[in-house]
């Protein structure tokens, strides 16, 4: 993926395609795994671009309550009116929102040299800071930098850990917990060097946002689980096709389910897992769940 594409424009390229009839009544026949996924504390969530934009607040979380997820992540919400919509509408569904997905760190990366990028870069983390409490949420996901032909991957790293750490003292006051997901931004390229770079701030506020499906195409997600361990704070869940190189739909790409879920469990992992696959309507997102639960069953 090239670097200069955003967040939203990378999770559209995927595509769920159509479930046969076939696949329907294999998911339709495995055990839903609701009350495992309880005791474990394994709760599903969505991002929110798989809800339809264009619906009322109140519906499309209605709906997605129905479908049989427990909360979802929003995006940065600059106006306070909407977010006190949103959080309404959340309260009313029973749904949580457990997270904030920053929006302004491809755009402005924290690791740009030019100050106005990284001014506009800061300013949108705190917002997403004062979402975060705002919805009650627990975490702001954050992409740190972006690595290209006028960023090294040197200054990346110094430059990204020195903006973040200016904003450790609000997010401890706010008590919400920056989490550093890996993307497809040249950066952060292997488990070891992830946990370090969380390591060195020596803050609790700091941890991981890790991302099931971006880094198939060069690693083992199991292997990235067991590595960070305890630093793992949030999990986005997608499937990836090695031989074809493009996101697919649950269980239809080269992630070893069972194999993962073994991993979450060896670390002690409880809390959010949230799909983030292209959007759609009612079934549509029952049908994500079901397949979610399979994951979380272990299957």
């Amino acid at each position: 993926m090239s670097e200069q594409i955003n967040r939203r424009e990378f999770v559209k390229a995927t595509t769920l395609g159509v479930v046969g009839a076939a696949a329907g009544q294999a998911l339709a026949a495995a055990p839903v795994a609701a009350d495992r996924a309880k005791s474990e504390r394994i709760r599903k969530g969505v991002v929110q671009s798989m809800m339809p934009s264009k619906m009322p607040w109140p519906d499309r979380l209605m709906m997605l309550r129905d479908a049989g997820f427990d909360g979802f992540e929003a995006y940065t919400t600059s106006d306070p009116k909407d977010v006190e919509t949103i959080r309404a509408a959340a309260d009313r569904a029973g749904l949580m929102i457990h997270s904030v997905m920053n929006q302004a760190h491809w755009q402005y990366p924290l690791s740009s040299a030019d100050p106005k990028v990284v001014a506009t870069s800061m300013e949108g983390m705190r917002t997403s800071l004062h979402n975060a409490k705002a919805f009650g949420a627990e975490t702001v996901l954050l992409v740190p930098a972006v690595v290209n032909p006028e960023t090294r991957y040197a200054d990346a790293y110094t430059r990204s850990q020195k903006q973040i750490r200016e904003l450790l003292p609000l997010a401890q006051e706010l008590g919400i917990i920056i989490a550093i997901e890996e993307v497809w931004n040249k950066f952060l390229l292997s488990p070891i060097e992830f946990a370090r770079y969380v390591d060195e701030f020596r803050s609790p506020f700091v941890g991981a946002y890790f991302d099931v499906g971006n880094i198939v195409a060069y690693g083992y997600p199991q292997d990235w689980i067991r590595t960070l361990g305890k630093r793992i704070k949030k999990v986005h869940i997608k499937d990836f096709d090695v031989k074809a190189h493009k996101f697919v739909p649950l269980y239809e790409g080269s992630i070893n389910w069972p194999e993962v879920r073994a991993a979450f469990a060896e670390i002690g992992y409880s809390g959010w897992f949230s799909a983030e696959l292209p959007g759609g309507d009612a079934k549509y997102l029952a049908e994500v769940a079901r397949r979610m639960d399979r994951i979380i069953a272990g299957q």
